[in-house]
């Protein structure tokens, strides 16, 4: 009798990769783990603690004193070798959290670092369950740490109030894991940097043609657009002298006036008017924006470098005008990435800042600057859908400050603001003498 062929099981095999990615990974954080820092976003302000192996009479970290009453508290680390699985499952794990805890648990953002350590962040969500079965939320996480890569703590409080203990759980067996002695958590001090600024390059802004490509050619199994990007891009992206007319860009919000300075800058120059994302790119775009911030980001870089391969081509004939480019794609993603005030922004003169190596420079970028109020009343006028990031601006105002903080902060070139609020042809005129000026039109 002819014996049948066993299939693998692929999808147990694939778990099981996935279980032994996460043990290499949780082996290689609890090396480090007494190092490390904790900080919990509580009321859009950080609150920090670390561990450390005896108590020595500290107090109660502020995240732990603000619920008196909570018996329990949990934090959740997103935490796997495969960063593409890494960002979609943390965009994924707060609606699964809010499905399966009880409704009485507090979810916060957190994170955990090392200290000026670039590339140790890992982010992740404190809990405060104050249900009266914590016993369920407990079930909850244990189930959940079976299937997907996360890191579970669960902190305990002492008899006397005075003290909380956190325990890490293993990912296996779901069992505390085998420390040396249980980790006390004391206040730590807020660290020089925004602890969001240790992820930011090559995670939220791109410095690299290659960096941005890999992230995409890993989603290629996972979404099928992934592909078509790839389709679009130019062979490779090298340094390159600047065309033999001038590249001006034009940058600033929704609604300052880019479109109607663009187009007339390009029938008063004889210039190609080019955009960036590319439209080609733009079929795409609604599928993409969905995706967490390392891919989105990724697709909207590329959508730079796909612009540049225009811009060298057209600039050998006549100049050309660009309606956004990579300052924009670097200041939301800096102002997105780091939560807070203005001031937890990476310092003036920080890398992050810095123009990519292998992106074509401009010769000019003009930002254009709006009062909030005539720009929101520009947005109604227009009557058109925003995005995202669009209502956020209008919602938030540290977003905004922040977006144009970080606009100004970028080098490489730096931009020269103009203000936008006095008719368009005047904007135009006081545009075309910083361009004779600068590039000698």
């Amino acid at each position: 009798m002819a014996v049948s062929a066993i299939k693998p099981d692929w999808k147990l095999i694939e778990t099981s990769s996935c279980c032994t990615q996460m043990a290499r990974r949780s082996m290689s954080l609890l090396s480090q783990w007494s190092s490390r820092v904790f900080s919990v976003e509580l009321d859009g302000a950080n609150v920090y603690f670390s561990i450390q192996e005896k108590h020595r009479g500290e107090e109660v970290p502020r995240v732990f004193r603000r619920s008196p009453d909570c018996d329990r508290c949990y934090s959740l680390l997103v935490c796997s070798s495969d960063r593409v699985r890494q960002a979609r499952f943390y965009g994924q794990l707060r609606d699964k959290l809010m499905r399966g805890l009880p409704p009485e648990c507090d979810v916060s953002p957190m994170s955990s670092f090392l200290p000026d350590v670039k590339g140790s962040l890992i982010k992740g969500y404190f809990l405060k369950d104050n249900s009266e079965s914590p016993s369920s939320s407990e079930r909850f996480l244990r189930d959940l740490i079976r299937h997907d890569p996360v890191l579970v703590c669960s902190y305990l409080r002492g008899d006397d109030g005075r003290m909380w203990a956190q325990h890490l759980w293993s990912h296996a067996d779901n069992q505390t894991m085998g420390m040396p002695k249980k980790y006390y958590v004391v206040p730590s001090e807020e660290p020089e940097y925004h602890p969001s600024t240790l992820n930011v390059i090559n995670s939220d802004v791109f410095y690299s043609f290659e960096e941005a490509r890999e992230v995409l050619k890993q989603c290629g199994d996972i979404i099928p657009e992934a592909t078509s990007v790839m389709e679009l891009l130019p062979s490779r992206a090298e340094a390159r002298s600047k065309p033999d007319f001038p590249v001006i860009v034009i940058e600033g919000l929704d609604a300052t006036g880019k479109t109607t300075l663009t187009e007339s800058l390009r029938d008063t120059l004889g210039a190609t008017l080019l955009r960036s994302p590319p439209q080609c790119l733009s079929p795409l775009r609604a599928r993409f924006d969905q995706e967490p911030p390392l891919i989105r980001r990724a697709f909207y870089a590329l959508g730079n470098y796909i612009t540049a391969e225009q811009v060298g081509q057209e600039g050998m004939k006549t100049p050309v005008i660009v309606d956004r480019f990579w300052h924009s794609t670097a200041a939301y993603a800096i102002a997105t990435a780091v939560s807070g005030p203005v001031c937890n922004l990476p310092a003036e003169g920080s890398e992050v800042y810095r123009w990519p190596g292998d992106l074509l420079q401009p010769s000019l970028v003009v930002l254009l600057t709006l009062d909030p109020e005539e720009r929101k009343r520009r947005l109604r006028d227009r009557g058109q859908s925003e995005t995202k990031e669009e209502q956020e601006l209008d919602h938030d105002h540290l977003f905004r400050l922040k977006v144009e903080e970080a606009y100004r902060r970028i080098s490489g070139p730096a931009c020269v603001t103009v203000d936008a609020s006095p008719p368009a042809d005047q904007v135009l005129q006081q545009v075309q003498l910083l361009i004779r000026g600068k590039c000698h039109l």
